[in-house]
């Protein structure tokens, strides 16, 4: 029987919360850290446009079991929408659809926005990664065919108008929930106010949890490829990691011992005790000495996990 292949790549674990520059797609970006890191796993949590920059937070190693807490998490995204054209991607990269010589004043913007905050009902851009019969939307419209894509509904927590360089455009910040697609705001808006209009510049500040400054940008990472010395380089890299636990900081803490963490990593439950122990937690998550164990379910005076931590 032959021997299972040993992993390529360093064990290295952790979020690495890059600043993504413009013209540089995520799948691009995840692999150009894999490769710096020498990661043997890596992965993202949430898309950014190849023409949109800022925080993509990528995961290495172990922390990729995390990423769907982070998927979830809501966004903020400052944006400038240029009024009198409807591009067929709602960014810059498209052809124009339709176009207006009409152009929104100010106080018009800002009476539009109350209708945008909240739950809303969303149709994504045609070009976008909704999977429509089980092909990708932007495969189809690559292809000239015009999806029939449902509506579906987003949360606008915040909508914030910031200015207007010009008449010709206004930049705003929006706060919003998962599946939010900010150039379908900007279509909407320009439809919305007569005048079309797309998103011509887009930048993401935050992803919860993770603060705006905590952000490297990708031209510090590549900078530190001079370092001659590999150890020094590595080192150098993992400093700009952070642990793996931060993308959990909205679920309940179980402190263990290490004879709990132990049996959590051994795929068993532990019996929780004392007057102040939780009694029902649908997820929660267990560190020893600060260190990620497991995340688990808390019931019946057991924290028993689900997904366990090397």
């Amino acid at each position: 029987m032959s021997k299972p292949r040993k992993p390529k790549g360093r064990p290295v674990s952790g979020w690495l919360i890059l600043d993504k520059p413009i013209d540089f797609g995520s799948t691009e970006a995840v692999s150009k850290i894999k490769w710096l890191f020498n990661a043997q796993k890596c992965g993202h949590a949430g898309t950014l446009d190849p023409l949109a920059s800022g925080m993509l937070p990528i995961a290495l190693g172990d922390a990729t079991k995390t990423v769907p807490y982070v998927m979830d998490g809501r966004k903020v995204y400052e944006f400038t929408v240029t009024w009198g054209e409807e591009r067929l991607t709602d960014d810059l990269e498209g052809e124009v659809a339709q176009s207006s010589d009409t152009r929104p004043t100010e106080q018009e913007i800002r009476d539009l926005l109350p209708q945008y905050t909240g739950t809303i009902n969303q149709v994504p851009p045609q070009f976008s990664a909704i999977k429509i019969a089980g092909e990708r939307a932007y495969d189809l419209a690559r292809d000239g065919e015009v999806v029939d894509i449902p509506a579906r509904e987003v949360q606008i927590f915040r909508l914030t108008l910031l200015g207007c360089p010009d008449a010709d455009s206004a930049h705003f910040e929006v706060e919003c929930g998962k599946g939010t697609y900010v150039r379908a705001l900007a279509r909407d808006f320009g439809r919305d106010l007569g005048c079309y209009g797309h998103v011509s510049a887009l930048r993401r500040t935050f992803v919860a949890p993770f603060a705006e400054d905590r952000m490297v940008p990708l031209a510090d990472l590549v900078a530190l490829e001079e370092i001659e010395d590999r150890d020094e380089r590595f080192a150098a890299l993992d400093a700009h990691i952070i642990d793996t636990s931060e993308a959990l900081s909205s679920l309940p803490h179980l402190p263990v011992t290490d004879e709990q963490a132990h049996r959590l990593r051994m795929g068993n439950p532990i019996i929780l005790r004392g007057r102040d122990a939780p009694l029902s937690e649908a997820e929660a998550y267990a560190t020893v000495r600060g260190r990620l164990i497991a995340i688990g379910e808390i019931g019946e005076g057991e924290f028993r996990p689900k997904r366990v931590f090397g």
